[in-house]
């Protein structure tokens, strides 16, 4: 990762107030060394590297060097109130930093717990990220996939296969890729006229790649990719051939309804529709969308027809929430597009700093000294 240059001006520009009447104080009364804590209000998985990267360019442009302590290694879980860091350093060097060191490590921790989550929850289905779309720019963009990477490797590490990648070169460097993943969106189907033509369309264009294939925009979920399956049986029986579940919640998959969402899990997964919590979970499972009905209705018409190693890659609302019910529901998921490891309560990703020693005198404002090493308190 290469942390954006940002001159003093910009720094200034872009930071807090009374960040930079503070280092204009201190620049005028005397110079400090000072220690920051870092910390979230949540638990989450420690993803730092962003920050710390930032930091230590800023200091050599400033001809500085800060002294940055992890008390959790990046991928290990962080509990609410611990500190993610502890930034030692001159502090007029560091009194206009806060602002924006802060912004690229609280979000980052929070995505890095839920792309774990997620995975975690779903330990034999490969993910892929899919976030750039929903992010508000580049660096968010960039922050979010190194976030997922972090918090996939943490899955991974528990068994889980984790993410596999992601859908755009600039960001696939995290997942040790040399490019982003995917093959059609629905634009590329409706240009075709067809289901069937997109992926012709593909495979003549990239031969040798997999093929991955919507199926939802006609509506024809089975009958289209039944359709692709015998047009390319080749591709279908070698396990190089993907159908995707892409259902808007406006309407059950093809040939589902009430009735026939639950008569499928009662033959595939009956325990889960007499665990479900809450009203979300029943719609996760029987409901419109991609549902675990829908998705066991898939992997039952594949097979029937021959093709047992047609792989199901489904997308649409895939969170925390709807991955445990899948796993609960036992769904048959290969492959799970999603970007909803972005927090979704933005509020919980405002991380907070706050000095905690002056001259290595402890000293932080009452009802923080949670904050303080143990060797300080």
């Amino acid at each position: 990762m290469t942390p954006a240059p940002l001159s003093d001006g910009e720094i200034v520009a872009r930071t807090d107030a009374y960040f930079n009447h503070t280092r204009q104080i201190v620049a005028r009364f005397g110079d400090c060394t000072v220690t920051y804590a870092i910390f979230l209000r949540r638990p989450v998985i420690c993803a730092p590297a962003i920050m710390v990267e930032w930091l230590r360019a800023v200091g050599r442009a400033r001809g500085r060097q800060f002294e940055i302590e992890l008390p959790r290694e990046e991928g290990q879980w962080v509990g609410a109130g611990e500190p993610l860091a502890y930034v030692t350093g001159s502090f007029v060097a560091l009194a206009d930093l806060e602002t924006l060191a802060l912004q690229k490590i609280g979000a980052a921790c929070v995505a890095a717990h839920n792309a774990f989550q997620m995975a975690a929850a779903l330990p034999n289905a490969a993910f892929l990220a899919m976030d750039a779309r929903h992010c508000a720019g580049a660096e968010m963009q960039e922050l979010m996939a190194y976030a997922c990477a972090v918090g996939s490797r943490a899955a991974q590490a528990e068994g889980a296969k984790g993410f596999i990648g992601n859908a755009n070169d600039w960001t696939a460097h995290y997942f040790g890729a040399s490019r982003g993943l995917g093959t059609m969106p629905h634009a590329l189907i409706g240009y075709a006229g067809s289901t069937l033509r997109a992926a012709e369309m593909f495979h003549e264009t990239f031969p040798a790649e997999p093929l991955t294939v919507l199926v939802d925009y006609f509506g024809r979920e089975i009958t289209d990719g039944l359709e692709v399956c015998r047009r390319f049986p080749e591709m279908a029986r070698s396990g190089r051939l993907s159908v995707r579940l892409d259902t808007h919640g406006g309407r059950y998959l093809e040939g589902m309804g009430p009735q026939e969402s639950y008569a499928v899990l009662e033959r595939n997964a009956p325990g889960a529709l007499r665990r479900y919590r809450t009203h979300r979970d029943l719609g996760y499972l029987i409901g419109t969308g991609v549902s675990a009905a829908a998705i066991w209705k898939m992997r039952e018409a594949l097979t029937e027809a021959g093709f047992p190693a047609v792989k199901i890659v489904v997308s649409s609302g895939f969170g925390v929430e709807k991955c445990s019910v899948m796993a609960d529901a036992k769904a048959p998921i290969d492959v799970v597009g999603t970007g909803s490891f972005i927090p979704d309560n933005w509020s919980e990703t405002y991380a907070t700093a706050d000095i905690v020693a002056y001259d290595g005198m402890p000293r932080v404002k009452i009802g923080r000294e949670f904050l303080l090493r143990p060797r300080q308190a």
